[in-house]
């Protein structure tokens, strides 16, 4: 038992080295990022079940900055946009 248990929290802290380094910002921020940024690459994903979640990565700098609204966020123009069918942040 304590091994599966050990097993189990390795693997965990491998996913999360894995990921690497992920920002959270508000909705705001996000897009003053987005702006900063010439031709951003983002990728949405839209979840929820019983309320509509819009989530949205992008990579500035090289860190990656995430948000999550309950409104789709307006895209400057260039932007290249990916949809995702999940994104998922530790």
């Amino acid at each position: 038992m304590a091994a599966t248990a050990a097993a189990a929290a390795a693997a965990i802290a491998n996913a999360i080295k894995a990921s690497g380094i992920i920002i959270h910002v508000d909705p705001v921020e996000f897009q003053n990022i987005l702006h900063k940024i010439e031709s951003p690459l983002v990728v949405c994903a839209v979840c929820g079940i019983f309320f509509t979640k819009y989530r949205y990565l992008v990579s500035y700098k090289g860190l990656a900055f995430f948000t999550q609204a309950t409104e789709e966020i307006v895209f400057p123009k260039g932007a290249e946009i990916i949809t995702a069918k999940t994104i998922w942040v530790p």
